[in-house]
């Protein structure tokens, strides 16, 4: 359960890095390539949930 907890902790602090040094950078093309970003977005929504998924199955089992 430690662990958990510290792989949570870890992720949340590089989710938080990621979003501040991303939140700083304009993309002045962003509102005329709409469908490019939701695909992509989706995209990463997908695998995020398969590792997830992969995730919780590892630590149901152990």
């Amino acid at each position: 359960m430690k662990l958990a907890i510290i792989l949570v902790i870890i992720i949340g602090i590089f989710s938080l890095i990621g979003t501040i040094l991303l939140g700083g950078k304009s993309d002045e093309d962003y509102s005329t390539a709409t469908r490019g970003n939701l695909s992509r977005l989706t995209w990463m929504y997908v695998v995020l949930a398969f590792v997830l998924l992969v995730g919780i199955g590892i630590y149901v089992i152990i």
